[in-house]
């Protein structure tokens, strides 16, 4: 985003939104990828079994409940940002477990 100090706030504020629209549209036209976050969620997945497994119930669930407010969190971040339906869903996924593309 270009910042002039010299441009009235109502011209910079409207070139604001254009930007952001902008950013939206080619965030929703792109494809999203989601075998990282389909290894993430198998992975969780895999430790909120060996946990119950284990008899450790009250882990499994510590972890399920930060895994749960981490993807209400990101679709409610999503939502806000103007993206809804099924992308938002998709994108709200990857962001939960899409951690392990970090590795």
């Amino acid at each position: 985003m270009y910042f002039d100090e010299n441009e009235p706030q109502s011209a910079r504020d409207a070139r604001f939104a254009a930007e952001r629209a902008e950013r939206r549209e080619a965030r929703k036209s792109e494809p999203l990828n989601s075998r990282p976050a389909h290894v993430g969620a198998a992975l969780t997945a895999t430790v909120l079994l060996l946990l119950t497994g284990f008899g450790q119930t009250v882990a499994s669930a510590v972890v399920a409940g930060i895994f749960l407010l981490w993807f209400s969190a990101a679709l409610a971040w999503i939502h806000a940002d103007g993206d809804h339906g099924r992308h938002a869903l998709q994108r709200a996924y990857n962001a939960t477990f899409g951690w392990v593309d970090s590795f």
